[in-house]
């Protein structure tokens, strides 16, 4: 099944610029979408809640303009990515801004997506749904959501454990529609290798960080250059579910790694925690991170590497 008009028309890159807590802001948002990659963010990245409806205005009134200036250029549909697990007591208040401005595509994430599904098609919008297991995505899919995000070992914040070769292949087995790979990729061979697998898309997101428009401390970005795989840490010790951080961040913290614990129940709802703030996320996608560009050198960087491996498989062929 091809990809919705809405991504397949629009897009330089088949990438998703993954929502990422207390990293995705309107700036970095606005810049993807402005290189043909589908920007996104969380909805509980906006404190106080209210101000959801601001940062909305921002992005859909940038983006209109540079369409307006910029006719022959391809310009992305931005996402915002909503918790639907119970335990986001913000998600019907959030929901309803999104409906005000009908969002052009919601990504969905911890738990039953169906009602939000029903409405975001009143308006013509787009639901892709984030899974960790192939049961998940039968029940997403059960839901009516347009796309399948597969997460897979090695993603930044909250991912799975399963190999992505492996998921992938099983959630193929039954589904057939357009679905985006997320797992350690972050160049254009990465994105490549995630179409040959059977996925459409690639969803990357620690690449993004290390960006001059990711509004993040530069001790941030400066630590997904120096880290490898071994730095990067996987627990659900902070919110009930699995998820990978950095190391370093962890311990500049004051966090004693050898004493994280499994949380005995979910807890999603941290919008309001300033800890947050110095416990920063990554995934093994910092293998191979070296510079902070910006995201229009970047994303020209990853099409070039995207197209020498078309010809690569092309000419192997």
């Amino acid at each position: 099944m091809p990809l919705p008009s809405l991504l397949k028309d629009n897009l330089s890159l088949p990438i998703i610029c993954a929502p990422m807590f207390l990293v995705s802001t309107p700036q970095l948002v606005i810049s993807a979408c402005k290189n043909g990659i589908v920007g996104s963010f969380p909805a509980l990245n906006i404190r106080p809640q209210e101000k959801l409806d601001e940062w909305l205005t921002a992005i859909e009134t940038e983006l209109a303009q540079f369409k307006r200036e910029n006719p022959d250029k391809k310009v992305a549909p931005f996402a915002v990515n909503q918790v639907v697990h119970p335990s986001n007591s913000r998600l019907m208040a959030d929901h309803a801004l999104i409906k005000k401005h009908k969002v052009p595509m919601v990504i969905t994430s911890q738990g039953d997506p169906t009602e939000i599904v029903k409405d975001v098609h009143t308006w013509g919008g787009i639901v892709f749904h984030d899974v960790i297991k192939a049961q998940h995505a039968k029940k997403a899919i059960k839901a009516g959501v347009d796309g399948i995000i597969v997460v897979g070992a090695g993603a930044g914040g909250h991912g799975g454990h399963a190999n992505p070769f492996a998921l992938i292949n099983e959630i193929r087995e039954f589904y057939n529609g357009p679905l985006a790979l997320a797992g350690a990729i972050n160049n254009g061979e990465g994105i490549r290798a995630a179409e040959v697998l059977g996925a459409d898309m690639a969803y990357m997101g620690t690449r993004f960080i290390a960006t001059q428009e990711a509004q993040v401390p530069a001790e941030y970005k400066k630590m997904l250059i120096e880290s490898t795989i071994n730095d990067i840490i996987f627990s659900d010790h902070f919110t009930g579910v699995h998820a990978n951080y950095l190391r370093a961040s962890l311990e500049q913290a004051g966090i004693d790694i050898t004493k994280l614990q499994s949380k005995d129940q979910v807890d999603l709802d941290i919008g309001n925690s300033n800890s947050w703030t110095d416990i920063w996320s990554a995934g093994h996608g910092v293998v191979g991170i070296k510079d902070i560009p910006s995201m229009e050198a970047l994303s020209q960087q990853l099409i070039k590497e995207y197209k020498d491996a078309l010809t690569i498989a092309d000419f192997t062929a």
